[in-house]
């Protein structure tokens, strides 16, 4: 991992834990495996520690690691360093990414039921013309009870979104191509499909994975499709929205948004979206940061105490479910 990552999560606790657990160098952090140090430790390493800035598992890596057997990533996706060398190799894999998906949940039901409250419109208006003001006839309808909120990807936030939500007065509606009738029943939402989602939610919440196949996911055609003062939010990848259609509905007024993520990371000095007093722009906090790093570290240090009694990691990666996944 990336030497500053490490300083950020391997506090005294994770560090006494991670010496109780393995013969590890609590000094020597690889970010770089050619390095002397880190070569001579990848030749006897039984087991990967790994976070945020790790080098690719390639070919020529794995060739000086005969040893390796497993890798414990202590966050959310293992695509950037885990290379078909590596699972070709038949490593076994686990990641933090249901640690990950907490805090990003959390995120999502306070927004939800913020943009419901028409909270940012609201705090406005209250601030230019501090009065008592007739607020439900100015929003008619604002409020939480009986809304409709979409769920754009059953995948581990998507599901604790919903697992979240079910205790309010919500109808929740799910689109997720590789989820059953059912399934999404056992969910607590009804599986219905993207532009169904899209025409009919007062809330619509992004938790598809960055693929190919869903790249501007929700174009020009399908943000249209929203109703007037319907609220996207987006706490997946940039990627996912058409941003140049998003920011034109923005600027008109037309609906609200919640923005975790752009495209690129961050956006340009003069994007109207810092502005926008209908927009809640965030960069990228939702995931795990500060004190909420501490509950990747212990989840990934629970499947390292798992891996040296020999049982089967919790949160083990399949390799097949990477074409699908974050």
């Amino acid at each position: 991992m990336d030497p500053a990552v490490a300083a950020r999560i391997l506090d005294d606790e994770a560090r006494t834990r991670l010496a109780a657990l393995a013969e590890v160098d609590l000094d020597l952090i690889a970010a770089d495996f050619a390095a002397p140090d880190a070569a001579a430790a990848l030749a006897e390493a039984e087991v990967l520690f790994t976070c945020w800035g790790s080098a690719p598992l390639d070919e020529a890596v794995l060739a000086r690691a005969p040893r390796l057997r497993a890798v414990v990533h202590a966050a959310g996706s293992v695509k950037h360093h885990l290379t078909d060398a590596a699972w070709a190799r038949g490593l076994i894999v686990s990641s933090g990414a249901a640690a990950n998906a907490l805090p990003v949940a959390e995120y999502t039901v306070a927004a939800v039921l913020f943009a419901n409250k028409r909270v940012l419109r609201i705090r406005d208006a209250y601030r230019a013309e501090r009065r008592l003001v007739d607020w439900d006839a100015r929003f008619p309808g604002f409020g939480n009870y009986r809304r409709t909120i979409g769920i754009v990807g059953a995948s581990r936030i998507g599901r604790r979104v919903l697992e979240l939500l079910r205790p309010f007065d919500f109808e929740l509606l799910l689109h997720d191509p590789y989820v059953t009738t059912d399934q999404a029943e056992a969910l607590g939402a009804r599986r219905v499909d993207l532009d169904e989602l899209m025409r009919r939610s007062d809330v619509v919440s992004v938790h598809a994975p960055e693929l190919e196949s869903t790249r501007h996911l929700l174009d020009r055609r399908r943000l249209a499709l929203m109703r007037d003062g319907a609220t996207l939010i987006n706490t997946a990848r940039g990627s996912l929205v058409d941003q140049e259609a998003l920011t034109e509905e923005l600027v008109a007024g037309r609906l609200d948004a919640v923005i975790d993520v752009t495209e690129p990371d961050v956006l340009p000095p003069a994007s109207p979206l810092y502005d926008l007093p209908n927009v809640l722009l965030t960069p990228h906090i939702a995931g795990s940061l500060g004190g909420e790093l501490r509950r990747m570290v212990a989840s990934a240090l629970d499947e390292l105490d798992r891996y040296t009694r020999g049982e089967p990691f919790a949160h083990e990666v399949e390799p097949a479910s990477l074409t699908r996944s974050a």
